[in-house]
């Protein structure tokens, strides 16, 4: 498999990354087993990036992970590169109560992850979301201490904007910005991306199929449980939705002309802007993945782009990405 550089500062990793949040979380049930199949499927695929988050499930994702991990066999195990997010606060019923980003916190968040991972070192550790309460400088400088111990390889961000890349890049080396990005999020391409690249920054651009709206799979009948995400997304409700839904048939249209299908070209437009920018694919199971790897060797040149461009042009979604609530939390433009 292709590998790309994670910025100046980081790794090189898998040209798609896997993100596992939703083996644990947020969309609905999963299949323990077959999660466990998938990640094994990734390595031996030549994927290296696993992407978690601490607070996915409150914990359960970062044990599924280890779970796996411990299963494969030592060099696939070896070749795995971990990538969490910390900060969240959860309580027991499942709620959401800001975000933590203290120096102390920042350690007990490590202490932990470390333990359920199963692992001597995280490769890139970042926060989920800015805590508006404590300067990204102490934040960044808490996991530059960690580094300098060795529980951590190398610092990223998550969801920031412009001039906070720019703040925790002046207080160490960050190596990655994990930001949404996809055909129909497309707000970092007018200050966020010219900022990491300027600074060396890559970008692990996640949401690449906007959960599933831009797969191709998503029908408009689909019911979702309450505890799916998507069932409180605005892209997902009445018109937004059935308008996103014929942006999905005009793309359709353009996948089924290259022979390819319409997740696999939403991919691969997401990897065709840039080497410094690593999709992560959330499938949940081998079938998804193996899907999703498809992607990697779909070739789109000027005129798929420029046609891709002319059947969902950016801004063109209905509805904001996350509930009002959450978008306040969102470092970013949107």
């Amino acid at each position: 498999m292709q590998t790309r550089p994670l910025g100046t500062t980081g790794p090189q990793v898998s040209a798609l990354g896997l993100g596992c949040m939703g083996m644990s979380a947020l969309y609905g049930e999963a299949d323990r087993a077959e999660s466990v199949a998938t990640i094994h499927a990734a390595l031996e695929a030549g994927v290296t990036l696993l992407d978690t988050g601490d607070f996915y499930a409150m914990g359960h994702n970062e044990m599924l992970i280890g779970e796996a991990l411990r299963a494969a066999p030592a060099a696939l195990r070896e070749q795995a590169l971990t990538s969490v997010k910390f900060g969240a606060l959860r309580d027991p019923d499942g709620g959401w109560s800001g975000y933590d980003g203290r120096p102390a916190a920042v350690r007990n968040f490590a202490a932990y992850s470390l333990q359920r991972l199963g692992v001597d070192h995280i490769d890139v550790y970042r926060i989920a979301r800015l805590d508006p309460d404590v300067p990204i400088e102490e934040t960044v400088g808490a996991i530059a201490e960690l580094v300098e111990k060795g529980h951590v390889r190398h610092i990223g961000l998550s969801e920031v904007g412009a001039e906070t890349i720019r703040r925790a890049a002046a207080t160490a080396p960050i190596s990655d910005l994990q930001i949404e990005y996809s055909l129909i999020s497309r707000g970092i391409e007018d200050e966020v991306l010219p900022t990491t690249r300027e600074l060396g920054i890559g970008i692990t651009a996640y949401g690449v199929l906007s959960r599933g709206l831009i797969s191709g799979h998503f029908t408009a009948d689909r019911q979702l449980a309450p505890t799916d995400f998507r069932s409180m997304s605005p892209r997902f409700q009445g018109e937004n939705l059935q308008h996103n839904l014929s942006l999905v048939e005009a793309l359709r249209k353009i996948a089924e002309q290259k022979g390819v299908s319409v997740a696999q070209i939403a991919i691969a437009w997401v990897s065709s802007r840039g080497k410094d920018i690593v999709p992560l694919v959330g499938a949940r199971t081998r079938e998804r993945l193996t899907e999703a790897l498809g992607a990697l060797d779909v070739t789109l040149d000027d005129a798929d782009l420029a046609a891709i461009e002319q059947a969902v042009p950016a801004d063109a979604a209905a509805g904001d990405r996350y509930p009002a609530a959450q978008m306040s939390h969102l470092g970013t433009d949107r």
